[in-house]
């Protein structure tokens, strides 16, 4: 099952299709017309049979880079809760200004637990999405990471930019990613409704010391280390962690469009890979200076990596049923 963000004319449109065990199309999966206005990412339990689903935005807005002026009509700011046996919307939570771009869901990995997140990028905001004592499914912001006002950049405010959470196997922390600020932050969640920050770390983003933007309150941004010999180019973005919890990988590219908007550097010289290890008894993280994998010298010149995927399974893909 694939999840999609726009028709044959990069018109918004959200949706799934299936495929069988050759790759092969089987049609549609959504049932009755409830295909959703905006699409993205998807993640579902059955045992309460719920999917729950997210929208980044209209395809041929989004792949030409980000214009502003095109967030109200262009980009998403909804959940939407389906019956996972019906194939159908049961539910539709706009979020508002407080959630634009809503992109990752995750539930908690424990198969009975109904509680789960999603973050909204432009907005950079937590959202917690759980069933309540009634059955009915309620969702709340939990987090709020706030705009700077800088100088030297292409807006008078700069977002964090969450693009990226990945929850751990035992359901004990949470991290995103802050791809414009450039951290990556860690949250004890034994109570989901309330995440408490344990670790972070500066590895890029567009605050740093050595950059052009500047802080306009006169706070300093962060100093960049280096990995290897080797500047640390973009921001955190995806994130994977490993099963045991204590390796956090993290990969800098977001989108080839956006890249060359953000960071030009990123894209004459390729993505890189950090590992960040991690302390699962009081929470805390720190940089792996040995560990860098650089896709500058690639044979067809500097590439963009994206996801990291485990085989057999990760903290990201597994769905215990």
């Amino acid at each position: 099952m694939i999840s999609h963000m726009g028709d044959k004319d990069g018109n918004a449109q959200g949706g799934f299709v299936l495929l069988d065990e050759n790759f092969n199309i089987k049609g549609r999966w959504e049932r009755n017309n409830s295909a959703t206005q905006f699409g993205y990412d998807f993640w579902y339990q059955p045992r309460h049979n719920v999917m729950v689903s997210s929208g980044w935005g209209e395809p041929n807005s989004f792949k030409h880079g980000f214009n502003p002026a095109e967030v109200p009509n262009k980009y998403g700011r909804y959940l939407w809760f389906w019956d996972w046996t019906k194939q159908e919307v049961v539910k539709k939570v706009d979020l508002g200004n407080e959630g634009l771009v809503p992109l990752e869901v995750r539930f908690l990995h424990d198969p009975n637990s109904t509680h789960g997140y999603v973050c909204a990028a432009l907005s950079s905001t937590v959202w917690h999405f759980f069933k309540d004592a009634q059955g009915e499914w309620q969702v709340e912001k939990v987090l709020q990471v706030e705009p700077k006002e800088v100088e030297g950049w292409a807006l008078p405010a700069m977002p964090g930019l969450i693009t990226d959470f990945v929850i751990s196997l035992d359901d004990k922390y949470m991290y995103f990613s802050n791809w414009l600020h450039g951290d990556v932050r860690q949250f004890d969640i034994s109570n989901p409704h309330k995440p408490v920050l344990v670790g972070q770390l500066f590895l890029g983003g567009s605050l740093r010391r050595d950059g052009a933007v500047k802080i306009k309150s006169g706070e300093l941004g962060p100093e960049i280390p280096l990995v290897k010999g080797h500047k640390l180019r973009g921001g955190p973005q995806m994130l994977q962690l490993s099963l045991d919890g204590k390796r956090l990988y993290l990969i800098n590219s977001l989108f080839s469009a956006w890249d060359k908007q953000f960071y030009p550097e990123l894209v004459q010289n390729g993505s890189q890979i950090l590992q960040v290890d991690v302390d699962t008894t009081k929470g805390g993280l720190t940089l792996n200076h040995n560990f860098l994998v650089d896709f500058f010298n690639e044979p067809f010149g500097p590439a963009l990596a994206h996801e990291i995927r485990f085989p057999g399974g990760d903290c990201t893909s597994d769905i215990w049923v």
